[in-house]
């Protein structure tokens, strides 16, 4: 009992400080997921948090910024990260209406009840696929290899993101030998690099006059905030409701269907069902909210089984959000790993059961529900004005720079540095320029280590 009531704790501790965390991240437009959720995440398990700790720590946070991103969304017309911009046309549609509020309402609302709904929803298709675990794990090589060729090829990219594994994966190997000739063996720096991508190809376009003349603006952009308005009494609103039942049954339904294809992008099956959804209806402002409603549901429920599903069901990262947001919770050396090369994959799928995935998961919602539901929507107008007027962009980005430069140098010295550098580089100009995504990336990364060593085997 001593031994549940520590690890409860522990759960509770992390959860809490995820969900407050990325709270405030939400608020702020453009943050990325990957950028933000996958480092801090890899701090905390590096830091030496329990098992326990480090996953309500991922939920909570993941669940939280799915609230939170629909304000900069809903009330500035800018999208809060990649997730969020699927619903940008239909907010502004809103913001149109003269009906802002009403949006945030309803996509924050259809947040909290398909994450409710998704956490249970994923561990019952993990059970099912569970039984074939072991085998999956024997053929992971293989697996990876069919998993970044459907992955890649519903990328934006498509074809050629498709393509450009071979050549992405080539740079891996030819970094990996390189580094070798020092006796430094690099994984947490691969990992990083990729993450950041966009963000360091941002950078060095700054530096470069070319650049510098795209990105220059002529104005200061300006943006109309809309007045809060409050329909209820008390602190914590009920999503039920907000919405009409039309709008729960809808979020229900696309929840529990987004639960179970956790192989595919999240952007495209936000879009997919939220389209599907939106065309059951003709009256304008019905389907408007409706779809924001099932959208916003589906940023989380996608989230949560792409995550839930590979790491209980099997332990790698076979999902786009596994691979890339989720992917410390899989590879964390030295503290997880996927295995390869003779080594046996060890990370949270090997010590935390499938009650304590269930369990930890129901509470990561209990906790990112308490502190960003009802903080988002009671303080939306106030949070969107501070963030928008007080909270510089650019300490933003030195803060995650600083971050990473930090572990680049603690995993590998000034061969980590230059890793990060190199692989955010190219990783981040084939993303803006060809589609080629975080999540597809990150499978070229688990190819490089697990595919490539199995087919060179194979070949003799």
């Amino acid at each position: 009992m001593e031994v549940f009531i520590e690890q409860f704790l522990y759960a509770f501790a992390f959860g809490l400080a995820g969900a407050v965390l990325f709270s405030a991240i939400g608020l702020i437009s453009g943050t990325d997921e990957t950028t933000t959720l996958a480092p801090l995440t890899l701090l905390v398990i590096l830091l030496g948090a329990p098992p326990v700790g480090v996953f309500t720590f991922w939920m909570s946070a993941a669940i939280a910024k799915h609230m939170t991103h629909a304000i900069p969304t809903a009330l500035l017309g800018i999208p809060g990260d990649t997730l969020a911009t699927p619903l940008v046309s239909d907010a502004n549609a809103m913001r149109q209406l003269g009906a802002p509020h009403i949006a945030l309402r309803k996509m924050i609302s259809g947040a909290i009840i398909s994450a409710f709904i998704a956490v249970p929803s994923a561990m019952l298709f993990a059970s099912l696929l569970a039984p074939f675990g072991g085998t999956i794990t024997k053929f992971a090589p293989w697996i990876f290899a069919f998993a970044a060729i459907l992955i890649t090829w519903f990328s934006p990219g498509k074809i050629a993101s498709t393509m450009l594994l071979i050549p992405f994966v080539c740079l891996i190997i030819a970094l990996q030998s390189f580094t070798a000739k020092f006796d430094v063996k690099l994984s947490v720096s691969y990992f990083l690099g990729i993450a950041i991508g966009p963000l360091i190809a941002d950078l060095f376009t700054v530096f470069s006059p070319q650049g510098k003349k795209h990105m220059r603006r002529d104005r200061v952009n300006q943006l109309s905030i809309a007045p809060e308005l409050k329909s209820w009494d008390g602190y914590f609103p009920s999503p039920f409701k907000v919405l009409d039942k039309q709008q729960i049954k809808w979020t229900g339904i696309t929840s529990v269907i987004s639960s179970a294809t956790f192989v595919f992008s999240p952007v495209a099956m936000t879009v997919a069902l939220g389209e599907f959804v939106a065309s059951r209806f003709k009256q304008i402002y019905q389907r408007l909210t409706t779809s924001l409603a099932v959208k916003n549901g589906v940023t989380e429920s996608t989230y949560i089984a792409e995550a839930l599903i590979p790491l209980v069901a099997f332990g790698l990262p076979l999902s786009p959000v596994a691979a890339g947001p989720a992917a410390p919770l899989f590879n964390a050396p030295p503290v997880y790993t996927v295995g390869g090369d003779g080594v046996e994959p060890f990370n949270l799928h090997n010590l935390l059961s499938q009650w304590e995935f269930l369990g930890y998961g129901m509470l990561s919602v209990l906790i990112a529900a308490i502190v960003a539901y009802p903080f988002a929507m009671n303080y939306a107008r106030r949070a969107a004005l501070f963030v928008s007027k007080r909270i510089s962009h650019e300490a933003i980005i030195a803060t995650f720079v600083g971050l990473i430069v930090v572990i680049s140098l603690w995993e590998g010295g000034i061969l980590g540095l230059l890793v990060i550098l190199t692989m955010g580089l190219v990783g981040g100009m084939l993303s803006r320029h060809f589609g080629f995504n975080t999540g597809c990336q990150f499978m070229g990364y688990y190819m490089a280590i697990l595919t490539v060593p199995a087919l060179l085997a194979l070949v003799g």
